[in-house]
């Protein structure tokens, strides 16, 4: 009986033990206490054992992309290192928020994405803005290089559109994703249809330069 109770005290205490979490807790806090006050080492030690449950548990299971993935949790640590001075302790782990700022990363990304797919689609229908649609082939080899092709061209659709100005952005979405009418894009706008027609006009120019330095 004694050799259980020695063994019980010598035995590694499981993941989920309250007194493990606690001294994760205040192990948390002072790195993070060290962090703000400029401690790279800290912010290293603080962030990078908490990526790999981020890219496993939260991101990769809703993109399903590794790639897409990686560079949502690339995004979320960047934001976490900018934003760390607003964090507010509250006695558990930084995981909780960084997982919030993933899920946020992720659910941007699938914006730009719908976003991208519904543009670059409505561009090979209309011709409008930049050519996108890569030539049809019978040969799989070709169809694959064709489908990762216009991947891509969404994905620089999507950057495009959030590198030119917001009304400029507001102007084609309303018009080439939301298909709505000119009368309406001008009412939403605030603007008469005349004014939308240049202010679309401007906002295909600044898209086309956008997607070309791409």
């Amino acid at each position: 009986m004694r050799h259980v109770e020695e063994s019980r005290e010598g035995a590694t205490p499981a993941p989920d033990d309250p007194q493990v979490v606690a001294l994760a807790a205040k192990r948390e806090q002072r790195l993070l206490e060290r962090a703000r006050g400029g401690d790279r080492e800290a912010l290293r030690d603080l962030l990078t054992p908490q990526a790999d449950a981020l890219f496993s548990r939260v991101i990769l299971p809703r993109t399903g992309d590794r790639a897409a993935a990686e560079d949502i949790l690339k995004a979320t640590m960047v934001t976490a290192i900018e934003k760390l001075e607003t964090f507010r302790w509250e006695g558990r782990s930084i995981y909780f928020w960084l997982r919030q700022i993933a899920a946020n990363k992720v659910i941007d990304h699938h914006r730009r994405t719908q976003r991208g797919r519904k543009l670059a689609d409505r561009l090979e229908r209309e011709g409008e803005l930049v050519s996108v649609a890569p030539k049809a082939s019978p040969h799989p080899e070709a169809r694959l290089i064709a489908q990762e092709e216009q991947q891509r061209n969404q994905q620089r659709i999507a950057v495009a559109l959030e590198a030119i100005n917001p009304r400029y952005r507001k102007a084609i979405e309303l018009r080439l994703i939301a298909e709505l009418p000119r009368e309406e894009c001008a009412r939403q706008l605030e603007v008469t249809v005349g004014t939308f027609d240049v202010l679309f006009f401007r906002a295909a120019r600044a898209f086309r330069r956008a997607f070309g330095e791409r």
